[in-house]
């Protein structure tokens, strides 16, 4: 599908309901990461009904313990477009008994997409049709990649406005989860930090506490290229890989599990649920240029 405007294109196929272009007009820019695999495959992937692992590969719902697999099972489904516009896409996942088997839940997840010049606003809709409630966590993934080919992360600067200071904590490699109590300080310097391969290099930064509401990646002269706007998420990640020229920021709510986090999924930090017949909403905004 695809969403056009004098600005941007943008296309987002069905696989996932994950974009797979952003193109700058105005500059000609590829915006979006391509998906070469020798990096990492993925483009913008939608996280659910899990951000991140769940401690051991498991997780509790109503005493029985189910398997799971990092960042969910969304990102690997046919949804269903179901409103194709110039300016405005909208696709549906539907709960199936497969994907019963490792979340017991029933839900409709709606994925919409709404072009406005600059900016595209995406909207997560987790609708409960049951008669209990049902837990979840949901993030985006989006990854940027550098304006030119000869561009290095060392061209780029991370700008987050109005802050002094950021705090953030990283995945423990051997837990594959997270020791809230363990952390550490991104130092800004005019609210900025340099984007690095050093930065990385212990895997993805999480914040925590809602710390980041508005992000940008800028040129190094302060030039702004990508922005986000995220109001409200709890969680928010900032990734890359070695060498790789992209970097992904990443808008969560909820995210990977503490380390020996054990308890019922209703139990988990900053988890999000829908009553029966209700619908959970949320949505942020990425700004090109």
């Amino acid at each position: 599908m695809k969403l056009e405007n004098e600005m941007l294109c943008v296309e987002i196929a069905e696989h996932g309901a994950e974009m797979t272009r952003i193109l700058n007009k105005k500059t000609g820019e590829e915006v979006l990461w391509e998906a070469d695999a020798k990096y990492w495959k993925r483009h913008a992937p939608v996280l659910f009904p899990n951000v991140g692992k769940t401690y051991k590969n498991t997780v509790k719902i109503d005493g029985v313990q189910y398997p799971t697999s990092q960042h969910g099972f969304a990102r690997d489904s046919e949804f269903k477009c179901i409103h194709a516009g110039a300016k405005e896409a909208k696709f549906l996942l539907t709960s199936t008994d497969e994907m019963k088997e490792v979340y017991p839940y029933d839900f409709e997840l709606l994925i919409t997409y709404t072009l406005d010049k600059n900016v595209i606003n995406v909207k997560w809709e987790v609708k409960n049709p049951s008669d209990e409630t049902i837990y979840f966590t949901i993030g985006g993934h989006p990854a940027f990649r550098f304006g030119k080919s000869e561009e290095k992360k060392e061209d780029y600067i991370l700008r987050f406005p109005g802050k002094e200071k950021l705090e953030y904590i990283l995945i423990d490699p051997a837990e594959a989860a997270v020791d809230p109590e363990k952390v550490s300080e991104l130092h800004l310097e005019n609210e900025c930090c340099p984007v690095t391969e050093k930065l990385f290099e212990k895997d993805a930064l999480i914040f925590d506490h809602a710390q980041i509401e508005e992000v940008w990646l800028c040129r190094k002269d302060g030039t702004p290229y990508v922005g986000m706007k995220a109001e409200g998420f709890p969680n928010f990640g900032i990734w890359s890989v070695k060498d790789a020229p992209f970097v992904c920021l990443e808008p969560w709510m909820g995210r990977c599990d503490n380390i020996g986090f054990n308890q019922e999924l209703s139990q988990k930090e900053n988890v999000n649920s829908a009553a029966a017949g209700e619908k959970f909403e949320k949505e942020y905004q990425i700004i090109i240029g």
